[in-house]
């Protein structure tokens, strides 16, 4: 499998924003934490896309995920790029909205 772009939707960027903020109203410096190992660990996946378990809501081999602290940073393998599609809380479960951003091609 050739290497492949890692791109971010703009509503996973808007959860990253929203978790940044929530973070940051206990601790600023952990909120700086968690948003750069979300952008570190998105970044490794070019290299190993395969790395993330199947997301058990969905049973697709073409989506997945990896645990960053306690969130699931939610991305969909496609031939020409890895998209980060979502990013929640890891005590929730997909709901409608985010499993509809996972499946639109």
């Amino acid at each position: 499998m050739a290497e492949q772009i890692v791109v971010w939707s703009p509503e996973a960027l808007e959860d990253v924003d929203a978790i940044a903020a929530y973070v940051a109203r206990d601790s600023v410096f952990y909120a700086g934490a968690v948003v750069e190992k979300m952008l570190t660990t998105a970044s490794g996946l070019n290299h190993f896309p395969l790395s993330g378990r199947v997301v058990p809501e969905l049973n697709r081999p073409d989506i997945r995920e990896r645990f960053v602290y306690s969130y699931r940073l939610i991305y969909r393998i496609e031939p020409a790029r890895i998209l980060v599609a979502a990013v929640i809380h890891g005590k929730c479960l997909l709901d409608d909205a985010t499993t509809n951003r996972l499946l639109v091609e």
